[in-house]
């Protein structure tokens, strides 16, 4: 209807492109349009101002020959005063981007290694963007955002590199299991080194206590019973602690049995034994 009353309607984010005997004449902008027919006035087609979206998927390899695919996203639009440019020179558009992005990609990768495409994505996707704005201007397109979406190397080659990843952190754990298994060493030598320490100073203070004991027993006995001699009074301490040594030997049920002789006779025997051994043990602690 609109034809055969002249009138043409052009929608919004749109642009005409209008002829005049199969000759470029104007592009008409979004509402309303006269073109008589008559006249040999038509509209060749119409253009899109929207921003679109091309998904490029480039297979290529690495420095250290890793094949990967590459996913590129190209965000472009035409420009509206260049129109003309954008409806005549390119046949197909979205084929020749992605000309570019193959060209460029295949290119840029096979310098990288393959970790080193993952770090440097960003400056991969900076060279397709300024290799397209350069190549695509001339034909009245702009090329908005240029982005690598995804990188993909062969599933057996992942499976490598999460591999290689778990091992170093194992190793990693590895290591810091063992520092703190000797941490745990150094410490628990260090405990009992203070512990046997301790216990020595416990022993040789029982000892001292001991010899204190025994020496104001001998005094306070001397004292009190005329006529003792220090010998007969160590004696009788000797033989008192033997006895009482007897009886927790006895009064124990876990203990091992111990055969002493024993007898009348005998007791003065234990004693002289047991003086002459706190007797040594005095003159090997002497320096």
């Amino acid at each position: 209807m609109g034809n055969l009353f002249c009138c043409i309607q052009v929608d919004q984010s749109t642009v005409a492109i209008k002829e005049t005997f199969g000759k470029f004449e104007d592009v008409l902008e979004p509402g309303c349009h006269f073109l008589p027919w008559c006249l040999g006035q038509q509209v060749a087609g119409h253009l899109s101002l929207r921003l679109q979206q091309l998904d490029v998927r480039c297979e290529t390899k690495t420095k250290d020959n890793v094949f990967v695919n590459v996913v590129a996203s190209i965000q472009y639009r035409a420009l509206a005063n260049k129109a003309n440019d954008a409806f005549y020179k390119l046949s197909n558009t979205r084929s020749q981007i992605q000309a570019y992005v193959f060209d460029v990609i295949r290119a840029s990768v096979p310098k990288l290694l393959l970790d080193d495409v993952f770090e440097q994505k960003n400056e991969i996707a900076k060279a397709v963007e300024e290799e397209l704005e350069k190549a695509m201007s001339a034909y009245g397109f702009e090329i908005v955002q240029t982005l690598i979406v995804d990188i993909e190397p062969d599933e057996h080659v992942k499976r490598a590199m999460n591999e290689i990843n778990a091992a170093a952190r194992m190793r990693l754990a590895a290591n810091e299991k063992a520092e703190a298994e000797k941490i745990l060493q150094i410490k628990r030598a260090e405990g009992e080194a203070e512990a046997k320490y301790l216990s020595g100073l416990g022993i040789a203070r029982q000892r001292q206590a001991i010899v204190d004991g025994l020496r104001d027993s001998v005094l306070g006995f001397s004292v009190n019973v005329p006529g003792t001699t220090a010998k007969d009074v160590m004696d009788m301490v000797l033989v008192t602690q033997y006895f009482d040594t007897m009886k927790e030997i006895g009064a124990s049920s876990k203990s091992s049995a111990v055969f002493i002789p024993h007898g009348p006779g005998a007791v003065r025997d234990v004693a002289t034994q047991i003086r002459d051994g706190l007797l040594q043990g005095s003159f090997a602690e002497q320096p």
